[in-house]
């Protein structure tokens, strides 16, 4: 697992654990995710390693930014509102942690320096 430390370490086992509950409550798969599951925590993982918020990360709920496409956001959000209510049961300490995490005001976001060379003015196609 490639983390950049450790907020971001401990986003990846919330997500891996509600698809673990949610994939075998759904797809009645046992100890690995089906195909579609697994797509969607590749995807997970590579969006929380590009994260501009890094250890300062934020719920997604509380996120200023959508870092997820529309439709993969739409099954995230499937995923998290079932796994959610059931993870004090199945991973307590984990369900403990993101609750404290949701007391975590969002980071404001500093704009980014353009490069000099971007911001000269480009002569319109005619």
């Amino acid at each position: 697992m490639n983390t950049k430390g450790p907020r971001i370490h401990q986003e990846k086992r919330i997500i891996d654990a509600m698809l673990d509950i949610y994939c075998r409550d759904h797809h009645a798969q046992r100890g690995s995710l089906c195909g579609g599951c697994a797509v969607l925590a590749d995807y997970a993982h590579r969006r929380l390693n590009t994260c501009p918020f890094q250890e300062e990360k934020p719920v997604c709920n509380r996120c200023t930014i959508h870092c997820f496409s529309h439709s993969m956001r739409e099954r995230v959000r499937t995923v998290m509102r079932y796994a959610g209510p059931r993870m004090p049961l199945r991973h307590p300490w984990l369900a403990w942690r993101h609750t404290l995490d949701k007391l975590r005001a969002a980071p404001a976001l500093t704009p980014r320096r353009r490069n000099p060379a971007e911001l000269t003015e480009r002569p319109r196609p005619r």
